[in-house]
C-alpha cells in the first residue's frame, strides 16, 4: 500500500505547485502586501484604548522606552539618536505652544526642504496636536498663497532657504493676517529646555481625525490639500514598515521631498514605526546620491521613475556598485530602465508599487526576475476571490474621458491586456474614509461616480489606466487625459516614451498629443534631451524614425519631435506636459528656442518643421 500512497502525496504535491504557479496562492495569502491584517486593526484599536494616536506618541516611545540609542537621522554628515531628536521636539513644540499660542487642531503651514529642522517642527506641531500643512517648497506667487490660504493658518513657517519665494507673496499674505515666521539649524538650536508635551494636547484626537494636509502638484489647476485622516496615517506607516520588514538594523534612504506622500508615507513613518535608521538627503542630485547612500550603509533607497532615469543616464560614478543596497522601494520604474538599472547599479530586489495621497487601493510587486518584471503588481485567484468585486478595470473613451457604457448603460468591464479605469467601490454609509479635498467639495465629489454597473452604486475614480494580463501580472498604462487618440486608436504616451527612450541618443522624453488643423484626435508629439556625450548636428534623425517604425504601429509613432535642453518636472519629479500641449507644434508658439521636427507623410526620416509646413496642415494641402 505504501507505493500509491508515495505515489497520492507525490500528485499532490505536484498538484498544489501546479495550483499554486497558476493562481499565485502562496504569494495573495503571503503577508508581503499591505492589506491590514486582523493583528494590525487590533494594534490600531489598543492604540485608540491608550489615546496613543499620533507620530509623535510612537516617536516618543522609540526615543524614551524601545530604542533611544538607535540613531535615527543621518542627514549630510549629522547623526541625531532617537533621545537626541525628541529632546529637540520637545523645544520646538514649547515654542510652537508658548510663544506662538498654536492650539490643538489648528493647522499650520509648514513650508520647508529636507532638513532636521523640518522634521522636528513637524513632529512638534503632531505632539502638542496641531495639524501641519506640508506647503511645496518649490511654491510661490499665487500657488503658495492658495495654499497658505485654503488652509487658513494664522502663520506660515518656512525654511530661510526658501525665503526668495515667500517674500515676493509677503503683502497679500500679511494683509490677510498671515505671520512670516522662518527657521534654520541655529534658531531651533537656540531654543530653551523645556518640560515635556503635555497627554491632554492629544487626548481629543480621534481616528477620523485631521492630522496633516499634503497638496497635489498642480499639474491641473492649483494644487488641492488632501486631507491624511489619524486611521489613514498611522495605518499607512505601521503596515508599511511590516511589509519592508523594517527592523532597528536598518538604514533606509531617500531624496524625495518630505512635503510629499511619497517620501512621509512610505519612508518617514514606516521608519519612525520600526525604529530604524532614516537616511536623509537635501534634495536629489547625481553628484551627491550615491556618496550619501554608500556612506551611509543604506540597506533601502526611495525611488520615482525619472529619478532611476536619471541616474542611469548619468555618467558612472565610482561609488555606483560600491553599496550596501538590497531594495530599490519606488514607482514608477519604466521597462526600458528596469533591468538596466538593476543590473548597473546591482540592486538585487526593485520593489516596485501603485499609491496615491489622494486616491484608493494599492498594488505591490516584490520583483526579483523577469517573471514580475516592470508590473506594478500580481493578483491570483485569492486576491479575486477577496477584491475582485471592489476593484475594477473599465474601458474608457480618452477623448471625452468618460466610461464606456452599454446598451443598458452601465459600464464594460476591460478584459485580459486591456487597458481600462481602475475603480473602487464606495459603501455610502463609510465615505467618511474615501479620500477627500481639503474645503473642495466639488474636487471631492468628483472623484465619485455612481450608476457603474447598476442603479444606486458608487464608485470612485483613481484617474489611472491599467491592464492585466492572462497571468495576473499587472501593469499601469497611463494617467487618463495623458492617453490621446489618433487614427481612432487610443496611443499610450507611457508605452511611446519607453519605446523612444531606448534610442541610443536620447536621455529623456516626454510624450503627449497635439492639436492639428483639419485632424481628428491628437498627433503624437515627443519633446526629447540628448544624451550627455551627443551634439545636435549629430543626431540621426533617420535612424531615429527607423528605430520607432520598427517597435510601434504607425499610428503610435510621434509625427512630431521637440529638441529641448532640459524636461520640465514637479518638485517630485513627475514631468510637466501642460506648456508643451499649450503650445503644440504651431512654430510660433514654440518658445525657448526649441527645435521642432517631423515625419511627413509616407516619409521614413524627420525633418524640420518649418511655418511652411504648419501654414499647409491648416489649408489642407498636407494631409496627415
Amino acid at each position: 500500500m505504501a507505493l500509491p500512497i508515495l505515489a497520492g502525496v507525490a500528485g499532490t504535491t505536484a498538484l498544489a505547485a501546479y495550483l499554486n504557479a497558476k493562481h499565485h496562492l502562496a504569494h495573495d495569502l503571503s503577508k508581503s502586501t499591505l492589506t491590514p491584517t486582523d493583528a494590525e486593526f487590533a494594534w490600531l484599536a489598543k492604540r485608540v484604548a491608550m489615546r496613543k494616536l499620533t507620530t509623535y506618541d510612537i516617536f516618543e516611545a522609540q526615543a524614551l522606552q524601545n530604542v533611544p540609542n538607535q540613531i535615527f537621522l543621518i542627514f549630510e554628515g549629522r547623526e541625531f539618536t532617537y533621545r537626541e531628536f525628541f529632546d529637540y521636539v520637545t523645544k520646538a513644540g514649547n515654542w510652537l505652544m508658548n510663544d506662538l499660542g498654536v492650539r490643538p487642531e489648528e493647522v499650520v503651514a509648514l513650508n520647508g526642504g529636507n532638513s532636521p529642522e523640518f522634521l522636528m517642527l513637524w513632529l512638534a506641531l503632531d505632539g502638542i496636536g496641531a495639524v501641519p500643512s506640508f506647503i511645496n517648497y518649490n511654491l510661490t506667487g499665487n500657488a503658495l498663497v492658495h495654499c497658505v490660504k485654503l488652509c487658513e493658518s494664522r502663520y506660515l513657517i518656512s525654511d530661510s532657504d526658501v525665503q526668495p519665494n515667500v517674500e515676493p507673496c509677503a503683502p497679500e499674505l500679511e494683509e490677510s493676517g498671515v505671520k512670516l515666521l522662518y527657521y534654520n539649524s541655529d534658531f531651533i538650536n537656540g531654543l530653551p529646555s523645556s518640560g515635556p508635551l503635555p497627554q491632554s494636547r492629544r487626548d481629543s484626537i480621534t481616528l477620523e481625525s485631521l492630522r496633516g494636509l499634503i497638496y497635489t502638484s498642480g499639474t491641473t489647476g492649483l494644487p488641492k490639500g488632501t486631507q491624511m485622516t489619524t486611521g489613514r496615517e498611522l495605518l499607512v506607516g505601521h503596515v508599511t514598515a511590516r511589509y519592508l520588514n523594517l527592523k532597528p538594523s536598518i538604514r533606509f534612504y531617500t531624496c524625495m521631498p518630505l512635503y510629499h506622500g511619497a517620501a512621509h508615507g512610505l519612508c518617514l513613518t514606516p521608519s519612525i514605526h520600526a525604529g530604524c535608521t532614516l537616511v536623509l538627503g537635501r534634495k536629489f542630485s547625481h553628484k551627491t546620491f550615491w556618496p550619501e547612500v554608500s556612506s551611509s550603509r543604506a540597506d533601502i533607497i526611495q525611488y520615482v521613475g525619472e529619478l532611476c532615469r536619471y541616474l542611469y543616464t548619468a555618467a558612472p560614478s565610482p561609488l555606483e556598485r560600491a553599496h550596501n543596497v538590497k531594495m530599490a522601494w519606488g514607482n514608477g520604474m519604466r521597462p526600458d530602465v528596469w533591468e538596466p538599472f538593476r543590473e548597473r547599479f546591482n540592486i538585487p530586489c526593485i520593489n516596485e508599487l501603485y499609491a496615491a495621497t489622494d486616491g484608493l487601493g494599492s498594488s505591490f510587486n516584490r520583483n526579483h526576475g523577469p517573471f514580475t518584471q516592470h508590473a506594478i503588481g500580481l493578483r491570483g485567484l485569492v486576491w479575486h476571490w477577496k477584491n475582485g468585486k471592489n476593484e475594477v478595470r473599465v474601458k474608457m473613451d480618452v477623448d471625452t474621458e468618460e466610461i464606456v457604457r452599454d446598451k443598458n448603460g452601465f459600464a464594460v468591464k476591460a478584459g485580459p491586456n486591456e487597458p481600462g479605469q481602475v475603480l473602487h467601490k464606495l459603501d455610502p454609509a463609510l465615505l467618511g474614509s474615501a479620500p477627500t479635498y481639503y474645503k473642495n467639495e466639488m474636487a471631492t465629489v468628483g472623484r465619485r461616480m455612481s450608476d457603474v454597473f447598476e442603479k444606486g452604486d458608487l464608485w470612485f475614480r483613481s484617474g489611472d489606466m491599467m491592464r492585466q494580463d492572462a497571468d495576473g501580472r499587472v501593469y499601469f498604462v497611463d494617467r487618463l487625459g495623458d492617453t490621446f487618440r489618433w487614427k481612432s486608436e487610443n496611443v499610450s504616451t507611457n508605452e511611446v516614451a519607453d519605446v523612444l527612450g531606448q534610442f541610443h541618443q536620447i536621455a529623456e522624453v516626454n510624450v503627449y498629443g497635439v492639436q492639428i488643423p483639419r485632424s481628428d484626435g491628437r498627433a503624437g508629439a515627443a519633446c526629447f534631451v540628448l544624451a550627455g556625450d551627443v551634439k545636435e548636428s549629430d543626431v540621426d534623425y533617420k535612424g531615429l524614425a527607423e528605430h520607432a517604425l520598427a517597435r510601434l504601429p504607425r499610428y503610435a509613432v510621434p509625427i512630431f519631435l521637440r529638441l529641448s535642453p532640459a524636461l520640465e518636472y514637479t518638485g517630485t519629479l513627475k514631468i510637466q506636459k501642460g506648456r508643451l500641449k499649450m503650445e503644440g507644434v504651431d512654430p510660433e508658439k514654440v518658445s525657448g528656442g526649441d527645435k521642432v521636427f517631423w515625419l511627413p507623410p509616407g516619409e521614413e526620416c524627420y525633418v524640420p518643421f518649418q511655418k511652411g509646413d504648419w501654414e499647409g496642415l491648416g489649408s489642407g494641402r498636407v494631409k496627415l
